[in-house]
Parts: C-alpha cells; sequence; structure tokens
C-alpha cells in the first residue's frame, strides 16, 4: 500500500508495538480457538454463535494481559534458540 491511498490514517508510533502485537495476536487467536473449542464442544446448534461470543470474550479477557506478561520472556527464549543474522 502505497503512502498516498484513497485510505489514510495516523500510524501509532512504534513504541506501541508490544502492545497492539499481543492484542491482536489475542484477538485472532482466541477467536479461532473458541470457535473450534465451542464447535467441538455443542456443536453446530442455534445457541452455537452466542455460546462462540461469550466463550471468545472470556478467553481474550484472560489471553491479551497473559500475552502482555508472556511475549518478553518468549522473544528471550526465542533468542536462545533462534540464530540472530548476520550483518
Amino acid at each position: 500500500m502505497s503512502k498516498h491511498s484513497w485510505f489514510s490514517y495516523r500510524r501509532l508510533p512504534s513504541r506501541y508495538a508490544g502492545i497492539v502485537l499481543p492484542f491482536l495476536l489475542s484477538i485472532v487467536m482466541t477467536f479461532v480457538v473458541s470457535g473450534i473449542a465451542t464447535a467441538r464442544s455443542i456443536g453446530l446448534a442455534p445457541t452455537f454463535a452466542g455460546t462462540w461470543m461469550s466463550a471468545w470474550g472470556l478467553s481474550w479477557v484472560v489471553a491479551f494481559p497473559t500475552l502482555l506478561v508472556v511475549m518478553p520472556i518468549v522473544r528471550r527464549l526465542v533468542g536462545l534458540i533462534v540464530e540472530t543474522p548476520a550483518r
């Protein structure tokens, strides 16, 4: 996407990446996992959508703060396991 597209918006400063990454990751992952778990639990019943959204909300409330705490630890572990690229 070019800088001068028909849709422009102000981007957040890079210092917010440590919050935005776990925020978006937690939304996507809890959406998928709660949907699978709900379908596995109750099937595609008439109450599926409401039950899924309830499960998603609860799982996101737990997942987002968990990712905020765990991400720095995971980054350090990845640094121990993965070789740093040569510059």
